[in-house]
This record gives C-alpha cells, sequence and structure tokens, in this order.
C-alpha cells in the first residue's frame, strides 16, 4: 500500500512538472513575440533616412497636387469655389457695377462664368507641370520642404512651376476665351459701359489676368492640401508617409 501511494505521488509530481515547463515555454514564446514587436516599432518609428525623406515627401506632394489639380480642373471647379472663384478684374467691377443697376446682370454673369471656364480648361493641364517639378526635386529641396515651414512645398512650386505654368496656360486661356465666348460677352459689357457718359474707357488683358488667376488658385489649392497632410494623420495613407511626417512632428515639438 505505501508502494502504492509513493508512485502516485512521484506520478503526480512529474506531473505538475511537466505542465509548469509547458507554461514556462509558452511565457516564453509570447514574451519573444511581444518583444520582437516592440523591437520592430522602435525601428520603424525611428528617424527616416535621407532616401526616406525624398520619396515620402514626393509621395505626398504627388497625392496633394493631383488632388488639387483635379478639383479645380472639373466643372465648376473654380466657379463653385469661392476661395479661387474668378471675378470681374480689378478695373471692370465698377463696370459690373454700374451695369448691374441698369438691369444687364446676365451679361455680368456670362463674362464671370466664362472666365472661370476658361481657367478650369487651364487646370487641366497643370498636373503634369507639377509632377515634372516634383519628380525633379533634390534629396535637399525635400528635406528642407519637409522640416521647413507649412507653405514649404508651395513656395517650391511657386519658384520652380510658376513660369512654366503661364507659358502653358496663356494659349489655352486664349483658346478657352473664344471658346466659351469670354471674348465677346467682355466686349459687350465693355462697350456697353464706354458707351455712357463721362466714363473712361476700360481695356484689359483678359488672357494675362485669368491666366494669372488660374495659377493663383492652383497654387492657393496646393498649400490647402500641404496643410492637410502636415496637420492631419489620417491624410497620412502610407507607412512611408506616417513614419516621414511623423518623425517631422518630433522635430517641431
Amino acid at each position: 500500500m505505501r508502494q502504492l501511494n509513493r508512485l502516485l505521488t512521484l506520478l503526480t509530481l512529474i506531473f505538475f512538472s511537466h505542465q509548469q515547463v509547458q507554461a514556462q515555454i509558452k511565457l516564453s514564446d509570447i514574451f519573444k513575440k511581444v518583444t520582437d514587436r516592440q523591437s520592430s516599432s522602435a525601428t520603424s518609428a525611428g528617424a527616416p533616412t535621407t532616401s526616406e525623406i525624398g520619396l515620402g515627401i514626393k509621395e505626398a506632394l504627388q497625392l496633394g497636387v493631383s488632388a488639387g489639380a483635379d478639383r479645380l480642373s472639373a466643372k465648376d471647379g473654380f466657379l463653385g469655389n469661392l476661395a479661387v472663384k474668378i471675378l470681374m478684374p480689378p478695373e471692370a467691377q465698377k463696370v459690373e457695377k454700374t451695369l448691374r443697376g441698369l438691369g444687364l446682370n446676365s451679361l455680368c454673369d456670362n463674362v464671370i462664368t466664362s472666365l472661370n471656364r476658361a481657367a478650369e480648361d487651364a487646370a487641366k493641364e497643370a498636373k503634369p507641370i507639377f509632377i515634372s517639378a516634383i519628380k525633379q526635386m533634390t534629396l535637399t529641396d525635400a528635406t528642407n520642404i519637409l522640416l521647413g515651414k507649412s507653405d514649404a512645398a508651395t513656395e517650391y512650386f511657386k519658384r520652380v512651376t510658376s513660369a512654366q505654368l503661364t507659358e502653358k496656360f496663356s494659349p489655352i486661356v486664349t483658346t478657352s476665351l473664344s471658346k466659351v465666348n469670354a471674348t465677346k460677352y467682355y466686349s459687350d459689357l465693355t462697350t456697353q459701359y464706354n458707351r455712357l457718359p463721362l466714363v473712361k474707357p476700360v481695356n484689359t488683358n483678359l488672357t494675362a489676368y485669368v491666366t494669372q488667376k488660374a495659377i493663383d488658385g492652383l497654387f492657393l489649392e496646393v498649400a490647402k492640401e500641404e496643410l492637410k497632410i502636415r496637420g492631419n494623420l489620417n491624410a497620412r495613407s502610407s507607412t512611408l508617409l506616417q513614419k516621414v511626417f511623423g518623425y517631422a512632428d518630433k522635430k517641431k515639438i
């Protein structure tokens, strides 16, 4: 009987010893996985390389300028957006006020609509110019943009694309102004006004005016996209963007 009791005690000890070993093995596995994850997370959250900064900035700007150009080139992209809507040229605003007072509202509305349609046509050509500027960006440019002011990217685009945009937009705006009858409408408007007694004749270079307004509108949209990706975590749609702009956030603290 005593031998049987000893045997049962021994078997019980062996069983519990085995269970403890298994539990230790499982705990060890769990600890290793947690440690590996923490190590991986720490690595991905570390400072990005210069190459990653370049790639991240280019990815962000390509997304931003594409979104901005697409919005403005759509129908009512300018006309329906109060922030960029093109109004009468400054020298013609007195004309507009006078003619609206005479009941010629539709004539004034036609001019404004046609100016904005011309800008929307021109905006369709903006994206390739911006994309080309992004591709030519140096790593130094990218780093300066990432760690620079909130409008650093917009200022970069103004510096490197303004001349190209003006050259590209001018003939498009000229063609579009004729296509949507803007030139005729504006001519009718100024003719009506210039017939009034004692007024100073108004002459405006519509192509130059609309071209500049279209470019200003584009840069405004680019600036909005830049602010969005700098300040909105949800706009950082990839791991690379999260790492690069997360690093920039830490540098600015």
